[in-house]
Formats: C-alpha cells, sequence, structure tokens
C-alpha cells in the first residue's frame, strides 16, 4: 500500500510515495540536488554532504536529502505540508562550506587528470562552490593502489564518497575494496593489496565522481570534448548492452555503457568495454586469394570474380554466420546461398535450438523479469563469465530474498544458490518434483547454451520447458553469440543443424563464424573482419567491417531487437558486410533484391515483423518442444575463456593480459601451512 505524502519543494506542491528520499522528490520537481555519495543504484552512504538542504520548521542546520526520507518532515503547525528549501541562504553557504572542504586536499592537476572535462568535481565546484581558498597547511598524500590492469588510480584526488566500495560489494559481488583508517588518515584501499577479480570492475571508472579511478588503457590518449560520440549496441555477449562508442578520427578510444533499465542499466562487463584495441590489430583491409597453397593480396573484382566462379560451379553450397553478423548480413546470404539451393546455418556451435519455435530459442521471459523473480533455476550455465551483466541482475535479486538453484558445473556466481546436482539426472529428478509452493510466485527457469549442444540438447530443453510448465514460470534461453537470435528469427536453419548443411558441401561461404572447423575437402570462401581461425582456413577472404564500422540489427538473448550504429569506417578496402554479398550476387548473375540497407531491412521484415519494433520484446507463444530421451553426463559452460571468445577479443592485447591473469588466479600457489 502506498503511503502518499504531500510536500512543497522551492515553492513547487508535489504528492510523492513517503518513502521516497527527499533528494528523489527533488528530482520529481525538476530541481537538481548537488550529490557525490549518493547513486540510485546503490545503497545510501550520506557521507559527502554535498545534497543538503533546508527542512523548514526543523533542526536550525541543513539536512542530508540523500538520507532522509519524506514521511521523516513534520508537518506545519496547521497541518500544511512540510516545505523544504534547496536554495536558501542556509543551503548556499552549507553547500560552499563543504565543496570548500572537498577541495581542502585535492590535487590541483585537472590539467593532466582524464577526468577533466566530465568530472562531476569540477562541475560543481563551478556551480556551487567558491573561487578562493582559505586553507594554507600542506595537502595530505596517498598512496595509489594497483587494482589491476584496468583501473588505474590516483588516490590523492580521492573524496571518499565510497561508491567504488558499495558498487564491488553490491553489485559486482566481490569484497576487495573498503574504507581503513578515521580522520584525515581515511583511505580507500584494497584488502592485503589484492587486484580485483571481477568482470565488472571497469564500472567504478564511471561511478568515480573524481579523478581517483581513470581507465588505465585509455590514459593520456584523448580529451572528452576531441571524441565523436555515437550510439550502439555491444556484441561481446548476447545481453546486447547498450554503449557509446567514442572515436577519435578513425580510431576507436572507448566503450562506455548506456543507460538501459531493460537490458544493462547502466553497467557494462569489463570485456565489452576494453575490447577495442581489438579493432586495431590483426585486420582484414584487403581480399586475398589462395594460390598455390598460399594467400596472395587481390582485388576486389579479382575475389569477387573467383568467389563467383566458385559458387556457380558448386554441386552443394553450406553458408556459416558468425557470431558477431548483424541480422542483415545474415538474411543477405541466406538469400545468396539458398537461391543457389544450398543451405545456410547459424547454430555453428551445435546447440540444438527449435527452428521457427520463438519460446524455444528466446524463451518467454525479459532480462527484467529477473528483478521479480523469487525462484530462479539456472540449467548448464555460468552467468558471471557468459553474461556478466545479468550475473548482477541475478545476484539483485538475491540480495531481495529471491532463491537461485543451479542444475551445473559448481562455480562462483557471486551469490549462494541451491547447487541440485550437475548432470541431466539432476534435471530429470527436478521434473519429477512437486513444486506446490513455486507455482503463485514468479519463477524462472534460465537454460544456457552448454546445456544444449549436446546430441540430447533438444531432450533437455523439453526437459527445462516442462519444469517451466510446472512452475507456471518463464524461460529465459541464455544465448552466447549476439548475432545467434537475430539468425534464427530470419529461419538461418538447416534440418540437422551444422554437421548437415557441412555434409557433402563443395563450398562453404563462412560468413565470419571463426570457432567452427571446416572440414577438409570443401572450397572455402571467408568474409570477415579479423585474420583469425576462419582467415586461415579461406582460399578465399573478402574483408568485412567490424560491429562498430557498419549500421545492424542485433537481436539479443531475450529477443529485443536493437540497432548498432556506425562509429568509423572500416580499414584499408574492407567493406560492409550486406554490400559484399549484395555485389556478388550481381557478379554471380543472381542480383539479390535491394540496392540498399533500408531495401534490405524492408525484405527482412516482410519476413520477420516484429525486427521492425526496435528495443520491444515480442510476446512468444508457447509451444512445448516434443520430450526426449536425455543422455548422460554433466552439464558445463561452452565458455571455457571468458576474455578470447570471439576473433576481436583474440586479437586484443589487453583481453590476453587478463585471460593469463585469469588463468594464474585459478591455479595460484598455495602455501604450505
Amino acid at each position: 500500500m502506498s503511503d502518499l505524502r504531500k510536500v512543497i519543494i522551492d515553492d513547487q506542491e508535489i504528492e510523492v510515495d513517503g518513502a521516497m528520499t527527499l533528494i528523489q522528490a527533488c528530482e520529481q520537481v525538476g530541481v537538481e540536488v548537488p550529490r557525490f555519495c549518493y547513486h540510485e543504484r546503490l545503497s545510501i552512504a550520506g557521507n559527502c554532504r554535498m545534497c543538503l538542504v533546508e527542512v523548514v520548521g526543523g533542526p536550525p542546520k541543513p539536512a542530508a536529502s540523500c538520507a532522509m526520507q519524506v514521511r521523516d518532515l513534520r508537518p506545519g503547525p496547521e497541518g500544511q505540508p512540510p516545505v523544504v528549501k534547496t536554495n536558501s541562504p542556509m543551503v548556499k553557504k552549507a553547500r560552499e562550506g563543504v565543496m570548500e572542504f572537498l577541495l581542502i586536499n585535492h590535487p590541483l592537476d585537472c590539467p593532466i587528470c582524464d577526468q577533466g572535462g566530465e568530472c562531476d568535481l569540477q562541475d560543481q565546484a563551478m556551480a556551487y562552490g567558491v573561487d578562493f581558498s582559505r586553507y594554507r597547511e600542506p595537502k595530505r598524500a596517498t598512496e595509489d593502489l594497483n587494482l589491476g590492469p584496468l583501473v588505474e588510480t590516483h588516490m590523492t584526488r580521492c573524496i571518499s564518497c565510497t561508491r567504488c566500495v558499495r558498487f564491488t560489494t553490491e553489485v559486482a559481488g566481490i569484497t576487495q575494496m573498503g574504507q581503513t583508517g578515521r580522520g584525515e588518515d581515511a583511505e580507500i584501499t584494497s584488502y592485503l593489496g589484492e587486484t580485483l577479480n571481477s568482470n565488472l570492475q571497469g564500472n567504478i571508472i564511471d561511478l568515480c565522481p573524481v579523478g581517483a579511478l581513470v581507465s588505465k588503457p585509455y590514459a593520456f590518449t584523448a580529451r572528452p570534448w576531441e571524441l565523436t560520440k555515437t550510439e550502439s549496441i555491444d556484441v561481446m555477449d548476447a545481453l546486447g548492452s547498450n554503449i557509446r562508442v567514442d572515436t577519435k578520427g578513425r580510431e576507436v578510444m572507448r566503450f562506455i555503457p548506456r543507460n538501459h533499465d531493460g537490458v544493462n542499466e547502466e553497467w557494462l562487463a569489463d570485456k565489452s568495454r576494453f575490447v577495442w584495441d581489438g579493432l586495431r590489430r590483426q585486420r582484414l583491409d584487403q581480399p586475398y586469394v589462395r594460390e598455390n597453397g598460399k594467400l596472395r593480396p587481390a582485388t576486389w573484382g579479382e575475389a569477387l570474380v573467383k568467389a563467383s566462379d566458385a559458387l556457380k560451379g558448386a554441386t552443394k553450397i553450406a553458408g556459416l554466420v558468425g557470431d558477431l553478423v548483424p541480422t542483415e548480413a545474415a538474411f543477405a546470404l541466406k538469400q545468396l546461398v539458398e537461391g543457389q539451393g544450398g543451405s545456410v546455418e547459424c547454430r555453428v556451435d551445435g546447440a540444438k535450438l527449435p527452428a521457427g519455435n520463438r519460446s524455444g530459442y528466446v524463451g518467454t521471459a525479459s532480462i527484467e523479469d529477473i528483478d521479480d523473480a523469487k525462484y530462479i533455476l539456472l540449467i548448464g550455465t555460468n552467468p558471471r563469465v557468459e553474461a556478466p551483466v545479468l550475473n548482477a541482475r541475478i545476484r539483485k535479486a538475491w540480495t531481495k530474498g529471491a532463491e537461485v538453484a543451479m542444475v551445473g558445473e559448481a562455480v562462483d556466481l557471486t551469490y549462494d544458490y541451491h547447487p541440485m546436482g550437475d548432470d541431466r539426472a539432476a534435471l530429470a529428478k527436478l521434473q519429477d518434483h512437486k513444486f506446490g509452493a513455486i507455482k503463485d510466485v514468479p519463477s524462472m527457469v534460465i537454460v544456457g547454451q552448454g546445456a544444449l549442444l549436446g546430441d540430447d540438447g533438444a531432450a533437455v530443453l523439453a526437459a527445462a520447458m516442462d519444469v517451466v510448465e510446472k512452475t507456471n514460470g518463464k524461460l529465459l534461453i541464455l544465448h552466447t553469440a549476439a548475432a545467434r537470435v537475430g539468425a534464427m528469427d530470419i529461419g538461418a536453419v538447416t534440418d540437422g543443424g551444422v554437421a548437415a548443411a557441412l555434409d557433402g558441401a563443395d563450398v562453404v561461404y563462412n560468413l565470419g563464424s571463426d570457432e567452427t572447423d571446416v572440414p577438409a575437402g570443401p572450397f572455402v570462401i571467408y568474409q570477415g573482419s579479423h585474420g583469425d581461425r576462419g582467415a586461415h582456413r579461406a582460399d578465399i577472404i573478402l574483408p568485412g567491417a567490424a560491429y562498430t564500422e557498419e549500421q545492424g540489427l542485433f537481436v539479443n538473448t531475450e529477443g529485443r531487437p536493437q540497432l548498432a550504429l556506425r562509429a568509423g569506417f572500416a580499414p584499408g578496402q574492407a567493406k560492409e558486410n550486406w554490400a559484399i554479398l549484395r555485389a556478388l550476387s550481381g557478379e554471380m548473375g543472381a542480383t539479390l533484391p535491394f540496392d540498399s540497407l533500408a531495401a534490405l531491412r524492408r525484405a527482412m521484415v516482410e519476413t520477420a515483423p516484429h525486427l521492425a519494433d526496435v528495443d520491444t520484446v515480442a510476446a512468444n507463444d508457447w509451444a512445448a518442444v516434443p520430450q526426449g530421451k536425455m543422455g548422460k553426463g554433466a552439464f558445463v559452460s561452452p565458455v571455457k575463456d571468458h576474455y578470447l571468445t570471439n576473433p576481436i577479443a583474440r586479437a586484443s592485447k589487453l583481453m590476453g593480459e587478463l585471460s593469463a591473469a585469469a588463468a594464474g588466479r585459478d591455479t595460484a600457489p598455495m602455501a604450505a601451512e
């Protein structure tokens, strides 16, 4: 039951929930209150005192608006609504005093600070501070921390807002940061000098309101006003996190998260944030043709003619859709290959996802449903490495009282869960369970690709869907490939999966699939952005654009279509993926019926109308998968090395460092007791 209260803020009367804090009530009426420690997704610390306001008729001193609720205010003498002032002389004097104290020990290194130009301290000192200092004593200095290769620290700048401590503890679920000492000796530090062991640690760079925590790979490379900012979508996992790509000239300088409550809130996984150096290395920037066993550079005309001749002379063509391919390119490949009587397959890892049954390959839940779930069952997945931001959301539900159970290998998920067993027998036993208490409350089953990869993947999916039916819950299929759901939506599938598609094929058109072993024998045309495994096996290489270099539609793991916009141009002679396929079709005399991306999208939307509803999760009709016989054996996550799952990540020097550090941490020698 809501507890509505009236309150007058700066002469504006508003009725709000009594549980709201004053800082939230001020936002409701459009009054900005400065803050350093308060953050709407973290617990309230109330320690920076910047958000002071005056409560009329209250104590004769300003109150911290982040820590006081509307229900704590006393009404006027005749029952009038309580009055709050945010711009009175008392408040102005208090803010100036707080700002003066914050700047007492802050070093004057704005000209060389990476936060310059997007610094809360700069902005608020300008707006609420004074233009002089009465402090003449020496400033305090502290030693910098080594938090690892991602976050650079300048702890002398720290204002002890504790946002980083609260984030790592509450959201990331690690306990390596804290505050020690009191008074002048108080400092944020990591316990025993440990580096941070989390794949969400980069978010503390965004959270830090000063330049104490900045990005180590990005340090001293650009100023915010030099960067061109482009809204896009992340493809390092299938969550579809909303990102902003900052470019300087043709170079991508950094990725930072955009707020989207339904997908990634405002967090971003470290791999997604720091993989940009992989966009600069190992790039394919011109066509290649294999002659006498060796690849040699070729012109576009020559490469397209050779590819056309190979496709026209083929008896069976197989098209493979990689994990980072935009839906438009997958659609163009399907049109091209099927026009020649071939077949296209996007389930290149062998996952037994049911073609045409969206409730079976996407599910019926949205990512936001995790917030309200009381029971969550994980099957064959390790979300901490498959989708770190989604894992943080499950952790948030757990902190609110949700119970999490797991059928799969024992892993550290940053929250407690009930291990139900690690194999198919445990899932079968769960099917026979009586779920009386769970039926009436929101529940959710999350099935990972590790459960669907075996020969009995369809039977495992049927068993999971049976549990969903018995619990009246919702199903979410957690994918590992950003391109998979979109390619499934446009029907880039073959009966019998990737083995059937490749069986007997004499030409394979490999569109960016670097995780697939193409058998010896077929002639391989590889189209992609990086010189990875796919390019090494190729007879013709057609250089394509990476995800930041072309417009593309990606459908995330919950079935939400999202647009990635182009932030820069592909290097050298590389072209947009759909345009290469269109040019090749013209060379073959089987011209595809579109000359522009808009025309391609119109044709694609005719095939899958829900792709036109960008940023909308379509409701999927429930269609159970036929029950089959499950085999034996344990479920294991398909992600062996979180940092090296795709060609862009493998080309990144930083991802290699992180992978080596993670491997070293897992095999750390134990001291003899």
